[in-house]
Parts: structure tokens; C-alpha cells; sequence
């Protein structure tokens, strides 16, 4: 009789119970790692006792201490015979596996911890690190594809509010937004919904398109020299001219500013 053929991938199948297991077994091999937050020699050795923690499961203000050998951290809880066992960092590193539960809610809980509000020492989550490493790294793609896809009519009002010279040919438009793109993603993208940054592109255009005019004093209509926004002294007139758009009381100026840009 011929022999079954295996289907593909059939080796590779994984019980699912020995595969939750197998995550387990490596949790449990895993390291806590924890670093100090300043420069402090090769070695250095942090005390094994806390005179004063705040405990929420009692609501009440107990000490700490580490012992290896006791299960709990609290000293009203720990044998009277208990030895206090030391806690090295060698090169600003202490590195802590998951089979010393005590030691690592001992330095979880211990005021110094920068989690606590303190200085001394920080415990390091690498999977939150990679997390916000990712989150960066697409966030700069996101921006720079921005860039790419979105036409030269939506990209045009962020790059003049950014200062860019628009005067040039579309590639040197795009070349000058992908450096901003890529120095603060997040300041780009949110850009495109700012409501700012669009009455500043708009104010800058009126003032190129000779609408409005800008002048430490005040912005003017260019055609009547009549003052809309006084400027206080020492303060930008954009900033103030499109602060002052953005109110209820200047819509009809920002209405003839459409008008006559249209």
C-alpha cells in the first residue's frame, strides 16, 4: 500500500497546548533588566532597605526590606532571623530573572525607582521601547508619503506657512516639505488639519498676492492703506494678523481676503 503523502505545511503544524507552554517556560526564563539614571562607578550597591512605603493593599505606610531568602519584601512580614542580602549594579546594570519575584517587587516598589517618582534607577521595558521605536519609524513614513501622494494644492498652503518658497518648480516644493517631513513627522501631518497653519499660509498668500501689507505697526489693506489688527509692539504681524482670523469678528476681512485672492 502506498504511503500517505504529508501535506505541506503538516510538519509544521504545533500543538497548541505544548505551544502555551513553550511561552510560558519563556516568561519565566525571561530578565527584568534595571539601569541607573546616573554614572555611579563599576559597581555600585544600592541599600536592601526601604524605611517607609506606601502599601495600598493595607492602605498604610510600611517598611521594605529585600531579603533572598524571604517570600515577602515587608519586613513586619519577614522572619526575625532574616539577613538582608545585598543589591549590586555593575555598570550601571542589574539584571533580574523572572525566579526572584521578591527582588523585583522589592525594586518595583522602592521610592527611588523612576516609576515612583525617583532618580536613582529606571526599569527597562524593551518591548515598550520597541513599541515607541516602531511607532516613530512609521510615523516617518507616513509623513514622507504625505509628501508623495497628496497633490501640489493641499501641499502648497503647509509650505508656505512653513516659510518655504513656493516661487520654484514642484520638485523643489516637495524636496524642501520632505525635510520638514522627516526632522518632525508629527508636526507635519497634523499640520494638514491645523487650522493655523492654514489661516497663516492664507495671510502669507494675501500678502504676497499684494491684498494685505504688514508692517510692525499694523496689517493694512494694500489698496486703501486702512488698518485692520494693530500690532502690539515687539510681536510678529502674521502671527497677529492670523490670531486676529481666526475670531468671529474677522470674517468679513477674511471673506474680501478670499475674494480677492479667488
Amino acid at each position: 500500500m502506498a504511503r500517505p503523502r504529508s501535506t505541506p505545511g503538516a510538519l509544521a503544524q504545533v500543538n497548541p497546548e505544548k505551544k502555551q507552554k513553550s511561552q510560558i517556560a519563556r516568561k519565566k526564563d525571561s530578565i527584568v533588566e534595571y539601569s541607573l539614571n546616573t554614572e555611579n562607578g563599576a559597581v555600585f550597591m544600592m541599600s536592601s532597605t526601604v524605611t517607609s512605603v506606601y502599601d495600598k493593599s493595607t492602605n498604610s505606610v510600611r517598611s521594605m526590606r529585600y531579603c533572598a531568602s524571604e517570600p515577602s519584601v515587608y519586613t513586619d512580614e519577614q522572619s526575625t532571623n532574616s539577613v538582608k542580602t545585598p543589591i549590586v549594579f555593575s555598570f550601571g546594570k542589574l539584571f533580574v530573572p523572572h525566579t526572584m519575584p521578591n527582588l523585583i517587587k522589592f525594586l518595583d516598589m522602592h521610592p527611588r525607582n523612576s516609576a515612583n517618582g525617583g532618580s536613582l534607577f529606571t526599569k527597562i521595558d524593551h518591548e515598550q521601547d520597541a513599541k515607541k521605536v516602531l511607532d516613530e519609524e512609521f510615523l516617518n513614513v507616513d509623513a514622507i508619503a504625505m509628501v508623495r501622494d497628496k497633490s501640489i494644492d493641499e501641499l502648497l498652503p503647509v509650505a508656505i506657512a512653513f516659510g518655504i518658497n513656493v516661487d520654484v518648480p514642484v520638485a523643489e516644493i516637495k524636496y524642501d516639505l520632505l525635510q520638514i517631513a522627516k526632522s518632525n513627522p508629527k508636526k507635519f501631518i497634523e499640520s494638514f488639519d491645523n487650522p493655523v497653519i492654514a489661516m497663516k499660509a492664507k495671510v502669507k498668500k494675501a500678502i504676497s498676492f499684494q491684498v494685505i501689507k504688514a508692517e510692525e505697526s499694523g496689517v493694512k489693506w494694500f489698496d486703501s492703506n486702512k488698518q485692520i489688527v494693530s500690532v502690539p509692539a515687539g510681536m510678529d504681524p502674521i502671527d497677529v494678523m492670523v490670531r486676529y482670523c481666526l475670531t468671529e469678528s474677522a470674517a468679513p476681512v477674511v471673506a474680501e481676503i478670499d475674494r480677492q485672492l479667488a
